[in-house]
């Protein structure tokens, strides 16, 4: 099987939609004759024309608004945001008018839409643009909320993103775009609020979804070396939750570590924790245990960064706790 990057197989979604379905467009800042801040949509504009590749002003509200319209008259907008952080400019139109717009429309008027760009941290660019909003959209009913960790679920939850009738959210990583992985030449779709379990195992549950994947995964790799057989879950998407999935795994590992990227307050693990220790209370040697980002604004700092954001010790520490072994 070919190995594309994280970037093609998101452009290769947007592609194969947008020839499949023409009320599908993209717009968004630098979308277009820029070829994409990340080179998400290199190519675009030549093959589907300025009608359905916009470039649009700095003006998230503005463009996120004609996103929502668009969509209540039939089309199937993907707006871009540079970064999730400048979607703050457009959290209005996204939980008061497309979140919403089936319900207070009585099932008139519905929204089938993505937004979609880069979340999290990316390196040195402080505290303003390196923040995790999934659990903020995730507690906004009328939302559905991924994020994918890999190209091959990109794909195929992007393409699901994009036919799905609800408008949702869609949060990659910038820090991933040039990330290989397989994926088929063939169409697929991935359904969204299936999680996957990307490793079996017996001993501990470990949890994640987008980048923090590979925190888990390397974690788990460590462990084993210290004869831990840890399973990890990749959530894929945050709403809605596959709780199903989590607690049989608990009933297996009778134990569960999280790990994501957000402050810990509200956060995605909190509510996985409450979920777990209510539905599967029964099952656990152990409470569940959460590695976060630390409860700080994101430092400049590369050693602040380091020390701020979740990673392979500080999950391994996690798991040897909720294990009685120590570290």
């Amino acid at each position: 099987m070919r190995s594309i990057q994280f970037r093609e197989a998101l452009r290769e979604a947007m592609s194969e939609e947008m020839r499949r379905d023409e009320r599908v467009f993209l717009m968004g800042e630098e979308v277009a004759e820029y070829n994409g801040a990340y080179k998400v949509s290199q190519g675009m504009l030549d093959e589907f024309g300025p009608k359905r590749v916009i470039d649009t002003p700095i003006a998230e509200l503005g463009f996120a608004g004609i996103g929502v319209g668009a969509a209540m008259n039939g089309l199937r907008p993907i707006i871009e945001f540079m970064t999730f952080n400048f979607s703050l400019v457009a959290i209005d139109q996204v939980i008061n008018s497309a979140a919403k717009m089936m319900s207070m429309s009585g099932g008139q008027y519905g929204a089938p839409m993505v937004f979609r760009g880069p979340t999290g941290s990316a390196g040195m660019l402080s505290s303003q643009h390196s923040q995790n909003f999934e659990n903020w959209y995730a507690n906004t009913p009328g939302l559905k909320v991924v994020v994918p960790s890999n190209p091959y679920d990109a794909k195929g939850l992007l393409k699901s993103a994009i036919r799905d009738n609800d408008p949702v959210i869609f949060m990659e990583s910038e820090q991933m775009y040039g990330d290989k992985g397989e994926v088929p030449e063939e169409e697929y779709l991935i359904p969204i609020g299936v999680a996957d379990i990307k490793r079996e195992g017996s001993d501990v549950t470990i949890v994640s979804f987008g980048k923090m994947m590979k925190v888990a995964l390397a974690a788990a790799e460590e462990l084993a070396k210290d004869g831990i057989n840890a399973e990890v879950i990749d959530l894929r998407t945050v709403r809605p939750i596959d709780y199903k999935t989590l607690v049989e795994s608990v009933k297996k590992t009778n134990r569960m570590v999280v790990v994501e990227e957000a402050w810990p307050l509200a956060s995605i693990s909190a509510e996985l924790a409450y979920h777990i220790q209510s539905n599967a209370f029964d099952y656990m040697d152990a409470p569940v245990k959460r590695v976060t980002c630390r409860d700080v604004p994101l430092p400049y700092a590369p050693t602040l960064i380091e020390a701020s954001l979740p990673n392979v010790a500080r999950t391994i520490e996690a798991v040897k706790s909720v294990m009685y072994t120590k570290a």
